[in-house]
């Protein structure tokens, strides 16, 4: 049985420690305003290149992440695009009256981010049973 060992911080951790999550929520803050600010969009999402470059370097991510780190891949694209909503909303200086629906959008636009990480995932536990 695995023992628990003390926890010196507040983050969520891993077996390596909290550097999954905060990866993915760097990442998930980067291509959102990184997007934002090189587009002069208001929101990155609006812009021509958050779907030709930001989203899909998200879900590229989600699945390096899934690969790495491959116990409950799912957390990962769920942190990366729950920070790019806070992101969002930081940049907006406001909440709006529109969260749930920017909620509910940042969960469909993870859907295809979880199902590469678990792939990533499953090719990873599938490579390291071959080395063994």
């Amino acid at each position: 049985m695995k023992q628990e060992q003390p926890r010196n911080s507040d983050l969520p951790t891993t077996e390596h420690g909290p550097a999954p999550f905060l990866v993915a929520a760097i990442l998930g803050a980067a291509l959102w305003l990184g997007t934002a600010r090189l587009t002069g969009r208001h929101e990155a999402w609006d812009a021509g290149a958050y779907w030709a470059f930001a989203y899909p370097a998200a879900i590229v991510g989600a699945a390096l992440l899934g690969y790495f780190y491959p116990e409950r891949p799912w957390r990962w694209p769920a942190v990366l695009f729950a920070t790019q909503f806070l992101a969002m909303c930081v940049q907006s200086g406001e909440l709006g009256g529109l969260w749930p629906l920017g909620i509910v959008m940042f969960a469909v636009l993870a859907i295809p981010a979880v199902i590469a990480a678990r792939l990533a995932a499953r090719f990873a536990r599938r490579s390291a049973q071959g080395d063994t």
